[in-house]
């Protein structure tokens, strides 16, 4: 996949109820299963909010299916990116084309100057994704889930 056609590799969609429940049933093996909506109410209720659409984008696969989302929030020129990849195709090689791609939809859609985001310090394989792209690691935070206790994340900056 040449780097200037990833985002014309996937079909692209805004968010909608139908895509939060499809997301709510998805459950990842352990430690993964750390990214369960049931693990995150807050994260769950944050899906299903109309106002919080505008930040979400589904990605769908060839034959129409949910196979992630992407997260944006802008914030004057940075754009703070989230992803989630359907639970049956982690661990398949497709994260850095996906996140890659992520990145090159918020090119296009807010010509942001850096992108920033923050992944869970013991998700290796998410941060060598990231670091691949040009993301570096600008600190660290603790924080508290009401079901699953304390995690520490990355919080990582990369210019876009």
């Amino acid at each position: 996949m040449r780097r200037d056609s990833r985002v014309d590799a996937v079909t692209v969609d805004g968010w909608s109820e139908e895509h939060a429940r499809a997301v709510s049933a998805w459950h990842y093996e352990p430690p993964y299963d750390f990214y369960d909506l049931a693990s995150d109410p807050d994260d769950a209720a944050e899906l299903f909010d109309p106002a919080f659409r505008p930040r979400y984008r589904a990605v769908l696969g060839a034959e129409g299916s949910l196979d992630g989302f992407w997260y944006f929030r802008p914030d004057g020129d940075e754009v703070e990116v989230g992803l989630g990849l359907r639970p049956d195709l982690i661990g398949r090689g497709l994260g850095g084309a996906f996140a890659g791609a992520a990145l090159d939809y918020a090119r296009r859609e807010w010509a942001p100057r850096r992108f920033r985001l923050a992944v869970a310090a013991w998700n290796e394989r998410a941060i060598r994704v990231y670091e691949r792209l040009g993301f570096e690691e600008v600190g660290r935070e603790t924080r508290v889930f009401a079901l699953v206790g304390e995690h520490e994340f990355v919080r990582m900056e990369a210019p876009a």
